[in-house]
């Protein structure tokens, strides 16, 4: 192969990496703050919605909203809980459901789910994420 040819090649492949690594960076900041807005307006509110139920039903859980994400956490343990956070490691970012469950001293079992598969961050609605909080309460109870 010509050098000639081969530096055109890697260079049209560097500028390649190049745009797709600007656009990976715009869709994350735009994803980011589709989030932050979800956070505010329909994750937190509904989880303190389910912390007033599970309070009349002698369950104990606070609501935690650190930057970033948004948690449900059982006062009896802290290694109990259900969190949604953003995971932009992947392909496309997305919404993830992650909850942990202390069964006893030692043993902790953690499942991992994206919110609304098919969606992108900006189509989440309420509904999505209340479908995976009501299926994940009763693990977080037992």
């Amino acid at each position: 192969m010509d050098v000639s040819d081969l530096r055109q090649k890697i260079l049209r492949a560097l500028e390649a990496s190049r745009l797709e690594s600007a656009n990976k960076r715009t869709e994350a900041d735009i994803a980011k703050a589709a989030f932050e807005n979800l956070l505010t307006e329909v994750v937190v509110p509904l989880l303190q919605q389910a912390q007033n139920v599970l309070k009349a039903e002698r369950h104990m859980f606070t609501v935690h909203s650190p930057a970033g994400s948004a948690r449900l956490v059982s006062d009896a343990n802290p290694e109990t809980f259900l969190e949604f956070v953003l995971d932009t490691t992947g392909g496309r970012p997305q919404v993830l459901s992650r909850s942990s469950v202390a069964r006893g001293a030692k043993r902790v079992s953690i499942d991992e789910q994206p919110v609304g598969t098919a969606k992108t961050i900006q189509e989440l609605t309420e509904q999505d994420f209340a479908t995976l909080l009501v299926a994940t309460i009763p693990k977080l109870v037992k």
